[in-house]
């Protein structure tokens, strides 16, 4: 490899980037918005959990009461609501818009058999007369129940922000590796620039790695911005290492513009290169556990999603922000990354060509 040519190419894609400020702005500003948003709608006190109708002829009143003498009705998370109409309010039930009813006039309550929801909230009736009488929560006793003794612990709550916050980047990396050089190089073969660079002694590899190292630091660089200045607004929750989280994501940030290179390695048309880079971007997102947990998914859809480098990404990234994980304990997402980039750098080089 030739350092000058590389550096050339390397500082010229640099300053093709920068100077395209809506590019930089909107790589800057789409992943804090999107911060922003979910921090503002998740804030404040927790939501409550379950939701109770309850109808009377004076539904208010009658609510009053029913806290008085029932323990069940001074249950926390759950909210109870005053209804007027109970023939609409059975209906709501059905549809799993109201967790249970209860009609206080005649000493009837309905739930959904087929809610889980309505099965917890019936099973807390049943056991409501162990709460204690001034429906305090979690009164600082241990009560011994069938050889059970009750035991507590505290701790920072994590937030839906900072569960999310790791898929937010990584997602932000993504669209900025598949498309920043995919749809860049396809561009450049369609204008006739990679033509004109063939003529050089430009090879090849050379061009390869700069718009790799060029993407890389640019990510890294956009990507430590946005957390810094997200964190300083909203206090993310990090337990693990700030060294291991940046190893993550720079592991993860050279699989991702691999596989970008690879997807452009052939293609002349921009059309279809977009179309690819959708048909690869969009199942990963949803797929790899950016916006909600697989646990618990269809075994079948957990191991699709372990085929794409987004999952081992955003897994290493929360395990070390949430659980504090070593590098020995995400060792093996580091490993799969790296044997992704190595596999996905490999092909791109085979398969690509100037024309």
């Amino acid at each position: 490899m030739n350092l000058r040519r590389f550096f050339t190419v390397l500082a010229a894609r640099n300053r093709e980037f920068i100077r395209d400020r809506s590019a930089l702005g909107w790589n800057i500003l789409f992943p804090v918005l999107i911060v922003a948003g979910f921090a503002f709608a998740f804030s404040g006190e927790p939501l409550d959990q379950y939701k109770v109708g309850v109808y009377a002829e004076a539904p208010l009143q009658k609510l009053v009461t029913a806290k008085q003498e029932h323990a069940f009705f001074r249950t926390s998370y759950i909210q109870f609501i005053p209804i007027t109409r109970l023939d609409q309010a059975i209906i709501k039930v059905e549809r799993h818009q109201l967790d249970m009813l209860f009609d206080l006039d005649s000493g009837h309550y309905w739930i959904n058999s087929d809610s889980p929801k309505g099965y917890m909230l019936e099973r807390v009736l049943h056991g409501a007369v162990m709460v204690d009488a001034d429906g305090r929560r979690g009164a600082p006793v241990a009560v011994e129940t069938d050889g059970y003794q009750r035991q507590t612990v505290s701790g920072r709550e994590i937030r839906y922000v900072d569960w999310v916050i790791p898929g937010i980047l990584a997602m932000n990396m993504m669209f900025s590796s598949l498309f920043g050089v995919g749809y860049v190089i396809v561009r450049y073969r369609k204008n006739g620039v990679l033509r004109r660079l063939q003529a050089t002694p430009l090879s090849a590899f050379e061009f390869l790695s700069a718009q790799v190292v060029s993407r890389l630091w640019l990510i890294m660089a956009i990507s430590i911005m946005v957390y810094v200045g997200a964190d300083l607004f909203i206090d993310f929750t990090m337990f693990g290492s700030y060294w291991n989280l940046l190893l993550v994501f720079s592991l993860g940030a050279v699989s991702l513009i691999s596989m970008g290179l690879l997807v452009a390695a052939r293609i002349r048309s921009e059309e279809l290169a977009g179309g690819i880079l959708n048909l690869v971007s969009w199942p990963m997102m949803f797929l790899s556990g950016v916006w909600f947990s697989l646990e618990g998914a269809n075994p079948l859809m957990q191991n699709l999603a372990l085929i794409f480098p987004l999952t081992h990404i955003i897994d290493a990234a929360r395990s070390i922000m949430i659980d504090g994980a070593s590098l020995v304990e995400i060792s093996t997402q580091l490993l799969v990354l790296s044997v992704m980039s190595a596999v996905f750098l490999l092909l791109g080089a085979v398969l690509f060509r100037w024309k």
